[in-house]
């Protein structure tokens, strides 16, 4: 996981800005660096430490011999580093990951290098020969990163929006801070005075382009043509492969386990090339809810099935409300949807932190938008439609349900890994044809469960399981979490306030007691920093003034059935 912090041609005094280092210090709970940069006393970086590759050498800034002009700061997973470095014969000096960006940058240059990373990412790559400053950030953006920038070239860096808010700088009282795009890379130069100068942005990746990293990989060749079972080969091979390669650590793998499709996929992959690999530990897999929650029933049914190490985490109204504040204050947004799935997370995650020392999570976030899992695609007027919908989603997942699964796990020391947002896997998912990936026979996701029909991997009841809205996956049939949190609100946010909420939230206005109660804690933590977040997370295609798929008809139906 670890928290990236950078700052170029800071004016103030450098060990007081180092502090806001510190507020990020909960991605990398192992180790701690703060260092400047030489012959630019107004230049540094800061470190935080979460050792999953390489104990000794893991260190950063990363500096090697052969390149003593470049230093790197990173956050994420390079999956095909040791491909690469085979392929063109680089000599490591660490068993560090990230390695693999120095070697590629001096070879190519930045544009090749940032293509032919395979894995999640955000970096800071500072080149003093040149006198150049890269940022980059992976398509999805699995990894955060989040940039100031004043007029006058003072550049600032961080993991997270909390380590840059209190920066001071001289020419503005408020430093604008704004998340960096994801499948983007920016290029500086570098002043003597340490100051910045923005030279391009440029967007080197679309989701649907199959990534300049593929023709190096050792994926078996896939089929060419659109057939059903064709397509179904491709998929699994590609499934399988995305799960592999993120194998990759040298600390212990759980899973997270809703018993829904997407979790439940994962888990049962996973499980499958753990054996491969003859790893000696069983693997833990974590369902959380509250008693009788469909989820937990779910999840106990696949976690016997696939024979993993099971383990339940109970929690109940009360602490699902206290935890509120925590959790806004965490993941830097007041969407309601993504506040109401964050709690469940942040709180599965407080457990696996305190109850055992694994560090490295898989979990199944990305489905959705991938393979239009969301109910209100049954309504999609067209499959172009859909498909345009479903891309718009994976633009935007790092506004949402990517930042959730980060900031939700990261608050804890944790690292999370999603398969579904493989590079491979979902460029060939959204090259299909649009009708292959459209709901059908009402079912939602249906190419990816014809997909693993017939593979085991899973009970027929859970591969063919309807989609639950979160809130009510997690809690009793009896009484869910988005009725829990309708009474909550209802006490603490009266119609006057409701009636001025537009005088005092002219921006992105709730339109809910919720998201008032929401934008109240996230005013408190964040003043004035509502743009970070463009717009809600809302359904398409039907009038909905709720997120929540408890809302929809669709989901009413299927829920009684």
């Amino acid at each position: 996981m670890c928290g990236i912090w950078a700052l170029f041609g800071s004016d103030d005094c450098l060990s007081v800005q180092c502090l806001s280092a510190m507020k990020i210090a909960h991605r990398g709970p192992d180790a701690f660096r703060f260092e400047n940069v030489n012959g630019y006393t107004n230049c540094c970086f800061g470190f935080h430490r979460l050792a999953v590759v390489d104990p000794l050498f893991g260190m950063q800034p990363i500096r090697v011999k052969k390149y003593p002009y470049l230093w790197l700061c990173y956050n994420g997973e390079i999956y095909n580093h040791k491909a690469l470095q085979q392929r063109f014969e680089f000599e490591y000096q660490t068993n560090v990951d990230g390695e693999i960006i120095l070697h590629l940058y001096d070879k190519g240059g930045i544009e090749q290098t940032i293509c032919m990373l395979d894995g999640v990412f955000a970096f800071i790559l500072l080149d003093t020969a040149n006198k150049k400053v890269f940022l980059g950030r992976d398509t999805y953006g699995v990894r955060p990163l989040f940039k100031a920038m004043t007029e006058d070239g003072f550049l600032a860096v961080c993991s997270e929006a909390k380590g840059l808010v209190s920066l001071k700088h001289s020419t503005t009282p408020f430093l604008k801070v704004e998340p960096f795009l994801p499948g983007h890379y920016e290029v500086l130069d570098l002043k003597p005075n340490g100051k910045v100068a923005s030279v391009e942005m440029v967007k080197y990746h679309h989701c649907r382009d199959e990534p300049l990293h593929a023709l190096y990989d050792s994926v078996e060749k896939l089929f060419p043509g659109f057939e059903l079972e064709t397509v179904k080969s491709n998929l699994r091979i590609l499934f399988d492969n995305a799960v592999r390669k993120r194998l990759m650590t040298d600390r212990r793998i759980v899973c997270l386990l809703s018993g829904g499709l997407d979790s439940s996929l994962v888990a049962s992959s996973l499980l499958k090339q753990l054996k491969e690999a003859q790893v000696q530990y069983p693997l833990q897999t974590f369902a959380i809810g509250m008693e009788d929650s469909p989820d937990l029933l779910a999840a106990r049914k696949v976690a016997n099935y696939i024979g993993s190490e099971h383990h339940e985490v109970l929690f109940n109204s009360e602490e699902g409300i206290q935890a509120l504040d925590e959790v806004i204050f965490s993941l830097e947004t007041y969407d309601i949807t993504t506040v109401r799935a964050s709690v469940g997370m942040y709180l599965i995650s407080k457990y696996i932190r305190k109850n055992t020392d694994s560090v490295v999570i898989f979990s199944g976030e990305g489905s959705d938008e991938l393979t239009q899992g969301y109910i209100y695609f049954h309504k999609a007027p067209s499959p172009e439609k859909a498909e345009e919908e479903s891309e718009r989603l994976l633009k935007e997942l790092y506004l949402f349900d990517v930042l959730r699964a980060d900031r939700t796990t990261a608050a804890h020391g944790l690292e999370l890994r999603v398969p579904f947002l493989d590079h491979r896997f979902s460029s060939y998912y959204l090259s299909l044809p649009p009708e292959m990936r459209v709901p059908k026979n009402g079912i939602e996701k249906h190419l990816l469960r014809e997909t693993f029909e017939d593979s085991n991997l899973l009970p027929k009841e859970i591969l063919w399981r309807p989609k639950e809205a979160f809130s009510d996956g997690i809690t009793s049939v009896k009484n869910s979490w988005f009725k829990i949190l309708q009474d909550y609100v209802e006490h603490q946010v009266d119609d006057a306030m409701m009636a001025t909420a537009a005088q005092k939230f002219p921006f992105n206005t709730p339109k809910t007691k919720e998201g008032y109660f929401y934008r109240q804690i996230f005013e408190h933590h964040y003043p004035g920093r509502a743009d970070w977040l463009t717009h809600y997370w809302m359904p398409k295609w039907i009038n909905a003034t709720d997120p929540s798929a408890r809302t929809l008809t669709h989901y009413k139906s299927a829920a009684k059935a």
